[in-house]
């Protein structure tokens, strides 16, 4: 970990969902070096870890497992060192997701995905503002309320609302725009295709992982 840690190398999996490109770049403009991996055997050796995603629970949950990534990922996420979920990526964390039918999650999260209710417009594709909760590092030079960019059809109903960093408002309701505990986090919105707001988040969160000061408090 040394060695990837002084070279300020940062762990992104690569378990098939695509949009990898998107998440190095900004990993590259916040000034660090990505590392694109489909090897499990990187993951304990990382000191911050990406997991991105485009797609569907069942396929998530079927080529993490396949890939050999649950138990690595999960033995990370316990270690308490720095980590960040990227849509899918962060549906992941959660107990359970209605997509698929059901499918179980990572579980490193307490809750649900469920779908958007019927008459919404289905994925929520586009621009949305985003509200903050408390202010925290995480989201330093960073204007509450800055427009974020959202693909999804299903959405985060955890069981502890202090998980629920900042919140997004669709189809009449308030739902998670980013969730949190401890150094985990997990955005529901693409901040690499979120202009400059997204990459000062990548920026925010990375620095205070390279730091090693916390994410969330």
């Amino acid at each position: 970990m040394t060695a990837i840690y002084d070279n300020k190398i940062v762990t992104i999996i690569d378990y098939g969902a695509g949009n990898l490109r998107s998440v190095a770049r900004a990993v590259s403009h916040a000034g660090y070096k990505p590392l694109i991996t489909s090897d499990p055997t990187d993951i304990p050796e990382a000191w911050s870890l990406i997991v991105p995603g485009v797609g569907a629970a069942a396929d998530t949950m079927h080529n993490l497992q396949t890939g050999s990534f649950i138990e690595p990922i999960l033995d990370y996420t316990k270690s308490g060192r720095p980590f960040l979920g990227v849509c899918m990526g962060m549906q992941a964390l959660f107990d359970s997701s209605d997509e698929d039918g059901f499918q179980k999650c990572l579980g490193v999260l307490a809750g649900k995905i469920i779908r958007f209710p019927e008459g919404s417009i289905i994925p929520h594709m586009g621009w949305n503002t985003v509200r903050f909760g408390n202010e925290i590092p995480l989201f330093s030079n960073i204007k509450n309320e800055s427009y974020f960019y959202f693909v999804h059809s299903y959405h985060a109903v955890p069981d502890n609302n202090d998980n629920v960093l900042a919140e997004t408002q669709y189809a009449s309701k308030y739902v998670p725009a980013i969730v949190g505990k401890e150094n985990l986090i997990g955005t529901q919105f693409h901040p690499e295709k979120s202009g400059q707001a997204g990459l000062q988040l990548y920026k925010n969160f990375l620095d205070l992982a390279y730091e090693q000061k916390s994410i969330c408090a």
